[in-house]
């Protein structure tokens, strides 16, 4: 895994990672931003596998908080039972699993995404996902697996740069043009694999491929070991609100057996999480911000 991209390990129905970027006051509402609900949780989203427990001073360094600052949130957060104070570090408490539990069951997740999901492992065994642009990254809401083996996780909250993943790159292709602009404009891509894609002019191509061919597969670019295949999820009006993906063992699938045998099953999938947005409108509304 990669240090400092906020994460917080959780399983189906649990947060698994937060974003550290500070959050922006919404435009319109500019005068009732609560600057310190923002700091809390910024703190929340400084804990990550490589700063599973930090003393204050690393807490206001992760953050860019003072100190006092910092002081404060943390031990709000501790009085609400989001954190403990352990041999003078904080460490996320387990109540902090109950944020992401309850958008699982508000949203109605469950209910509206795994059969399909469960549909296409039934298929083809493997692994399915479903996840939504945050920023810069791709963040999942729903998965169903059959692996076992040692890799990366996807999960429920878990977060990957977009620009890696089959599911990223489909949501990506769907921006506006001067969106795409400005994303590779301050993309700083790292090189997760030597296969992993970071010329941004060939990046700007695969999107554009992308979009003309309406999915994306990704071999090896994430994590080695690892093939997926995406398409576009769009709700009644036509617009892209996520995407699903179907993966594999690189090894025990070559990417042109990934889309010749998939990519039906795949689509079917997406069009019927579509229609399922009209039971689950609350699910719709919460990540459908900013659709195109």
């Amino acid at each position: 895994m990669i240090k400092g991209r906020g994460t917080i390990i959780k399983k189906a129905g649990t947060i698994s990672r937060v974003s550290r970027r500070k959050p922006a006051a919404p435009q319109r509402n500019k005068v009732e931003f609560v600057e310190a609900l923002a700091r809390g949780l910024a703190v929340l989203g400084a804990f990550d596998e490589a700063y599973s427990e930090m003393t204050l001073s690393e807490v206001a360094s992760r953050t860019r908080m003072s100190p006092a600052t910092a002081r404060r949130s943390l031990h709000t957060l501790e009085a609400l039972g989001y954190l403990r104070f352990v041999n003078k570090k904080f460490v996320l408490a387990a109540h902090v699993l109950t944020l992401g539990a309850a958008y699982v069951r508000a949203a109605g997740v469950d209910e509206a995404l795994m059969p399909e999901l469960r549909r296409l492992v039934d298929l083809f065994g493997d692994a399915s996902s479903v996840s939504v642009l945050d920023g810069s990254n791709v963040l999942y809401i729903a998965h169903c697996s059959e692996q076992r083996a040692a890799r990366r996780t996807a999960g429920i909250g878990v977060t990957y740069p977009a620009y890696a993943t089959s599911m990223g790159r489909v949501l990506l292709a769907r921006l506006r043009d001067d969106q795409i602009e400005t994303y590779l404009a301050e993309l700083k891509p790292l090189k997760l694999t030597e296969h992993t894609v970071t010329d941004i002019g060939r990046l700007r191509q695969i999107l554009a491929q992308t979009r003309r061919l309406g999915y994306n597969a990704v071999v090896d670019e994430l994590d080695y070991g690892i093939t997926a295949l995406a398409v576009p999820i769009t709700d009644q009006a036509g617009r892209v609100v996520a995407a699903v993906n179907t993966s594999g063992y690189s090894g025990k699938l070559p990417v042109d057996q990934l889309i010749d045998r998939r990519l039906n099953d795949l689509r079917i999938a997406a069009a019927r999480i579509s229609q399922v947005f009209a039971r689950y409108p609350v699910l719709l509304h919460s990540i459908a911000q900013n659709p195109r």
